[in-house]
């Protein structure tokens, strides 16, 4: 159900146009077969799958209420919104909020004054992302100079879709080797079987922004229009000086954003090639990779150009850390915290299956660590009042802070996506030194900015933030068995500052007493550092994190 109302706002004696875009997602279960193959019960909205896209104008407000028909708590995420000083509609699940209890309702409302570009929203709670509930979401930007270089908008949403519910498959994983899938995932375009995809019609000479979101949650994308000129323009929602590429290669959670002109002749039609593909799936002909063609038609009886096979390393893909922003940000420095996380994961020879940024496998806990940091007072920027196994770092107000992450459990690749922020890429390299991957340092000029990242084997990556988003973010890996097995950790940034700006809606409070979970104190819901009735942390053995400076 959408039902949209204008608001018209004056504001010093200029007449602005702005729009309150109301949409309602009635959510539930759903009996439906999505590819044709496997039919299983699924989780949509208002009774369909896929969710219809969201499109709104830099400048609206969003309000996208949730009506929970589950038999478990529902939550939403915007995915690549930073939510400032609304932490609490983050809707990552037990982070930030206890979740929509069954037979309840709850808006977010979702300001896009100062964010435009390609996102998506899906359920932060437990897997149910996994299982349906996800959808684009587009902010179409109000820049004239942005505008004149496009003529038309083209949505592409890629996705993986199993043959079994995400809690037979998750549970499945555990019993297989390094988490191999024991069945391969279908691909869905634009919300269907890949194989059935639907053309895209161009016109000779128009200039077409095709926007790429992958809507996955475990495998990456690769997507090319042999015969045509792609020109990156964005990705993950921050405009990027315009750079000429073949392709693009996607991860999990990644958006990018394309200029394509069309040919000027009808003589023939192309085709659209995506490429679903693993480091970490057995390779299979016809499954792992697998290639899909979308038809880009130019007339209805022309036929398909052909073009020779080129291998991959021929072909020049977007790379995703050295693109420049087009707002010219230049490095943040001088850093004042140093952060180094390795990633951990199970020894392939036990029955463990967590995977870890911190110390410790992520597990929530009883109270949200939003509502530890808002009601803990002076003792909220003591790591004491925060369980072990929220992986908790706490950032002081506006300090530069670096991130290294380090992947030495080759060959999985991981990623790395931020709530709360757009990090700046500064360097990649190998693990280790002896290696012949390159180093690659982006401080020379304006790095790139974005929200989620590939973190390849045996490499590491340096990003910075400035703590300047007073509130409680989820940090994780986007393959979301890795997410749900504990592969998290969370900024608590500056919570003295959160105090005085951040009120949490009484409605949310409300939601944690249904559900059983207290909204004061340390995570245990006491005060000071008694963590009584807590579960002991999953310690995971590996290389020590460090964290300097203050």
């Amino acid at each position: 159900m959408l039902a949209y109302t204008l608001l018209i706002l004056l504001a010093g004696g200029l007449q602005a146009l702005a729009a309150h875009v109301k949409i309602t997602w009635d959510i539930g279960y759903l009996n439906i077969s999505r590819d044709g193959l496997s039919t299983w019960q699924a989780i949509g909205a208002n009774g369909q799958l896929p969710i219809p896209p969201i499109y709104v104008t830099q400048g609206d407000i969003l309000e996208l209420t949730a009506i929970n028909h589950l038999d478990k708590p529902v939550t939403l995420h915007t995915h690549g919104l930073f939510q400032r000083n609304s932490s609490y509609y983050d809707g990552a699940g037990m982070v930030t909020e206890c979740g929509i209890p069954p037979g309840s309702q709850f808006t977010y409302i979702i300001e896009t004054r100062n964010q435009s570009g390609t996102h998506w929203v899906h359920s932060h709670y437990g897997p149910e992302a996994i299982d349906g509930l996800r959808a684009a979401l587009v902010i179409r930007d109000l820049d004239p100079k942005l505008l004149d270089e496009y003529d038309e908008d083209v949505l592409l949403t890629l996705e993986d879709w199993g043959q079994e519910p995400s809690n037979a498959m998750l549970e499945r994983m555990k019993t297989t080797s390094l988490g191999r899938h024991p069945n391969y995932p279908t691909v869905l375009i634009n919300g269907i079987n890949a194989n059935l995809s639907q053309p895209i019609r161009f016109l000779p000479g128009r200039r077409y922004r095709l926007r790429v979101v992958s809507m996955s949650f475990t495998y990456w994308f690769k997507v090319r229009l042999p015969g045509h000129a792609m020109q990156v323009i964005e990705a993950d929602g921050i405009h990027s000086r315009p750079s000429a590429v073949d392709g693009l290669d996607l991860c999990p959670g990644q958006r990018y954003s394309v200029i394509i002109t069309a040919r000027e002749s009808l003589e023939f039609n192309y085709a659209l090639n995506v490429t679903f593909h693993s480091n970490f799936l057995a390779r299979k002909p016809g499954l792992n990779p697998r290639y899909h063609h979308v038809p880009i038609v130019y007339r209805k009886d022309a036929p398909v150009k052909t073009f020779p096979l080129i291998e991959d390393h021929e072909v020049k893909w977007a790379d995703e850390y050295a693109m420049e922003p087009q707002d010219k940000q230049m490095l943040l420095e001088p850093v004042d915290q140093h952060i180094v996380l390795n990633v951990k994961a199970p020894n392939r020879n036990t029955s463990i299956s967590a995977h870890a940024y911190g110390d410790y496998a992520y597990a929530p806990v009883p109270v949200p660590p939003l509502y530890t940091a808002l009601t803990t007072g002076d003792m909220a920027l003591s790591p004491s009042v925060y369980a072990p196994q929220l992986n908790a770092i706490i950032l002081k107000h506006n300090h530069i802070v670096e991130l290294e992450l380090r992947n030495s459990f080759a060959p999985i690749m991981h990623t790395y996506h931020s709530h709360g922020h757009a990090f700046q890429v500064v360097e990649t390299g190998p693990v280790n030194s002896n290696s012949s991957i390159p180093v690659k340092r982006f401080t020379g000029r304006q790095p790139m900015r974005r929200d989620t990242i590939t973190l390849a084997a045996g490499q590491y990556v340096r990003v910075r933030i400035k703590a300047d988003n007073p509130g409680v973010w989820y940090q994780h890996c986007h393959q979301e068995q890795h997410n749900l097995s504990g592969m998290a950790f969370t900024f608590i940034e500056a919570p003295d500052v959160m105090q005085q700006t951040l009120r949490v809606p009484q409605e949310m409070l409300e939601f944690c007493r249904i559900l059983g979970h207290p909204t004061q104190g340390n995570s245990a819901g006491h005060f000071g550092s008694d963590m009584t009735g807590i579960d002991l942390p999953l310690a995971i053995n590996g290389t020590a994190n460090s964290i300097t400076g203050t």
